[in-house]
């Protein structure tokens, strides 16, 4: 089977690796475009060296140069492991059968770009990924193979994507593409009736209301956790929380109510949140303590939205 890799980061590069080793034919690999000044190497594209395939780079593949570099290679099989590009129908149809795509949620349920956020911050208790074929909607395509992760209550997007995601889909990757080489692909159709969509998450999204309760806002810092935090304003200035706990205690919301050496609690709209990394406005992500110093925080200074 001839297989076209798309992908990036070092997701993707294990994906590609993993292919490579389990003896598929790869014959091409696209991957994104350097930045300029890029600090780091490009994961795809020094593995595509490395093992000297064919390499296109380009971070939007609706051109019609993307597309005839494909046609070209005359694939079997479009292998997406990590993309942010939408896939043309034009490019899908090159390939003998079509195109498969890692997805870390539990499709039809976070169809979109944070899929892990959301399921976090809706207070999801598991979650997993789901490998499936594309067509011209964002994560449409009828499933392949699917498995399940639980969501703990001490677990961030960081812990879910790292710990658990990552590892998972690679290895499901590399299963779906040996199905579909010996023929026994069983795909199956998505239920529209339990298909939810969410945006690509943004500062916006993550806005603390401390009127909510504790586990509201405590899922939201969870789910914002490495990106984009959970927005809150000190004055007329905007920080961002990241690491925190629930808290038993009581207090007017959005209110500091204790500083400790390692930490700080915030009430919230029935009970309160410990904090113990946060980003003051301008600056790195810091511990509480430096947090507090930076802010000059006190008792009784009051967190707004």
């Amino acid at each position: 089977m001839r297989i076209v890799f798309i992908g990036q980061a070092p997701f993707g590069r294990e994906s590609l690796e993993t292919l490579i080793n389990q003896g598929e034919k790869v014959v091409g690999v696209i991957t994104v475009e350097d930045a300029p000044n890029q600090k780091y190497p490009n994961p795809v594209k020094e593995c595509a060296v490395e093992h000297s395939l064919a390499l296109y780079q380009a971070n939007y593949l609706k051109k019609a140069e993307a597309v005839n570099w494909v046609r070209n290679l005359k694939p079997d099989l479009l292998v997406l492991g990590f993309v942010t590009a939408f896939v043309p129908l034009e490019m899908i149809e090159l390939a003998t059968h079509g195109g498969i795509n890692y997805h870390p949620s539990l499709l039809p349920k976070f169809r979109g770009g944070s899929a892990i956020n959301w399921a976090i911050i809706n207070g999801e208790t598991e979650t997993g990924v789901t490998i499936h074929f594309i067509d011209e909607g964002v994560d449409t395509g009828p499933i392949l193979l699917q498995e399940k992760v639980d969501i703990t209550s001490d677990d961030t997007v960081k812990s879910v994507y790292f710990g658990k995601l990552y590892p998972l889909g690679i290895r499901m990757i590399a299963e779906a593409v040996r199905l579909i080489r010996e023929g026994k692909a069983t795909p199956t159709d998505q239920d529209e009736s339990l298909a939810s969509f969410q945006p690509v998450i943004s500062t916006s999204d993550t806005v603390v209301d401390w009127t909510q309760s504790t586990e509201t806002i405590f899922n939201l810092i969870r789910g914002s956790n490495p990106s984009p935090g959970a927005v809150t304003r000190l004055g007329d200035q905007t920080c961002a929380f990241y690491d925190a706990t629930p808290s038993d205690q009581q207090g007017e919301p959005g209110t500091v109510i204790e500083i400790a050496p390692d930490a700080f609690t915030v009430a919230t709209g029935d009970g309160a949140i410990t904090i113990s990394s946060a980003k003051p406005p301008g600056q790195k992500k810091l511990a509480a303590s430096d947090f507090v110093t930076s802010l000059n925080l006190k008792v009784g200074d009051q967190f707004t939205f």
